[in-house]
C-alpha cells in the first residue's frame, strides 16, 4: 500500500490536498504537528468524508516533527483522533511510557490500529539495536511496528531490509527502510520485502521525510511492477 503523507500549515489546505491525492493513495498519514491551529480541525467530519483510511500522527521534534506543546498536549490531539474514529495511530516508541500506553490501551479499546514507530534522521543503528527496537515496539502493543533510519551507503538498506525476516516469521507486520538519497530506493523495494505500506509526498516539494518519492512517480513504478504482462 501507498500511503502519502500530509504535512499542510491549514486544514482548509490539508483538505485541498487531500482532494489532489485521494484517487491515487491507498492511505493517507495526517501530520498533525504541521497544522498551525490543531485545536480547531474538525476531526470528526475528517474522519467521516475520508476517501481512505487515514493515519493520524503529531510528530514531537526529536523524531523530525513539529509540534512544540508540551508532551500532554501533543498526546491530547491524538486522543482526540481516536475518539473521531481513526482507523490508524502512529505513535513513537520513545514516548514516554506512561503517556504511550495510555495511547495503546484507547486505541485498542477503539477498535484501531496501532504504529509504534521508531525514526533516526542520523545513521542507521546495528543490527542487534534494531532487533532491539523490533522487539520492543511489539512488546509496547503495537499493532504494526515502524523502523526507519538514514541510509550511509548501501549495506544499511541491507540491514533494515533483514528486519522483514524476523516479520514474517513472527507474523508481526512491519514498516521498515531507509531515508536519505541512499536509502529512496529501499521506500519501493521494502513493498517486495513484504512492508506494510509506504510513504510518498503529495507533489514534488512536498516531502515530509527526506528522499520521499512523489505519489504520481511511486504509483507508476508499483503498476509497473504489478503489471502481469
Amino acid at each position: 500500500m501507498i500511503c502519502v503523507s500530509l504535512a499542510e500549515p491549514t486544514c482548509d489546505a490539508l483538505l485541498k490536498r487531500l482532494q489532489q491525492v485521494a484517487a491515487k493513495a491507498d492511505m493517507v498519514e495526517v501530520r498533525l504537528d504541521a497544522l498551525m491551529e490543531a485545536d480547531s480541525l474538525d476531526f470528526v467530519s475528517l474522519i467521516k468524508d475520508r476517501p481512505c483510511p487515514f493515519i493520524f500522527t503529531n510528530r514531537s521534534s526529536a523524531e523530525g516533527g513539529l509540534f512544540k506543546g508540551s508532551e500532554e498536549d501533543r498526546i491530547g490531539l491524538l486522543e482526540k483522533a481516536i475518539f473521531a474514529g481513526a482507523d490508524y495511530i502512529d505513535i513513537e516508541l520513545r514516548t514516554d511510557p506512561a503517556l504511550r500506553d495510555a495511547i495503546v490501551k484507547k486505541v485498542h479499546e477503539a477498535g484501531a490500529k496501532l504504529i509504534i514507530s521508531y525514526h533516526d534522521f542520523f545513521c542507521t543503528p546495528e543490527k542487534e539495536k534494531q532487533i532491539e527496537l523490533f522487539d520492543s515496539e511489539r512488546q509496547a502493543g503495537a499493532d504494526i511496528g515502524k523502523i526507519v533510519t538514514t541510509a550511509e551507503g548501501p549495506r544499511d538498506v541491507l540491514k533494515v531490509f533483514s528486519l522483514y525476516f524476523k516479520a514474517l516469521d513472527e507474523g508481526f507486520p512491519l514498516i521498515a527502510f531507509c531515508m536519505g538519497p541512499f536509502g529512496k530506493m529501499s521506500r519501493l523495494a521494502c513493498l517486495a520485502m513484504g512492508a506494510y505500506l509506504t510513504y510518498a509526498s503529495s507533489s514534488r516539494g512536498h516531502e515530509t521525510a527526506p528522499g520521499q518519492i512523489p505519489l504520481d512517480d511511486l504509483r507508476a513504478m508499483v503498476d509497473c511492477l504489478n503489471d502481469k504482462r
